[in-house]
């Protein structure tokens, strides 16, 4: 935290940051090779391609939603900011195979706390483009800090978000 602040615009205070979900490169979401999400049809966001298994909570939330493939997941904050987090594109396909979910619905997540571990190997076997997309369903402003850099999971500061 080079500036001493947060540059969350206030939907965020410090110690309910926005951590990535996970390692690796991150990138618009318009990037992404699913015309559903770079479209934001689902809602803007950004996406990061993985170097690692084990997806994490952005923030203090409930788990709202578990597809039962265990694929994506719903996220709400206490200040009614929303994410869906999305692994892989088409892994709907695999009926689960790969995925092992941490949690369930109606569950209280902290920040950095594990949601699932994903078997990226098995997806890239499979052919599947593991991408995770991170979207907000309610329509925030994203900005990606640093685009095209690689960040490292539960690291803050990725992204700011407004209305």
């Amino acid at each position: 935290n080079r500036n001493g602040g947060s540059i969350m615009f206030g939907l965020f205070k410090n110690k309910n940051n926005f951590l990535s979900p996970i390692s690796g490169e991150i990138i618009p979401v318009e990037e992404v090779n699913d015309p559903i999400f770079s479209q934001k049809m689902m809602g803007t966001g950004f996406a990061i391609v993985p170097t690692t298994n084990a997806i994490y909570a952005p923030f203090d939330a409930e788990v709202v939603t578990v597809f039962p493939t265990a694929h994506a997941y719903g996220l709400k904050s206490k200040n009614g900011v929303e994410v869906i987090i999305h692994i892989g594109i088409d892994t709907v396909e695999l009926k689960g195979e790969g995925f092992t979910s941490k949690v369930i619905k109606g569950d209280q997540v902290k920040a950095g706390d594990l949601i699932a571990e994903v078997d990226m190997d098995f997806l890239k076997k499979q052919g599947k483009d593991c991408t995770c997309i991170i979207v907000f369903p309610n329509k925030e402003t994203i900005e990606i800090a640093h685009p095209h850099t690689n960040v490292e999971a539960k690291q803050d500061q990725i992204i700011k978000i407004s209305k």
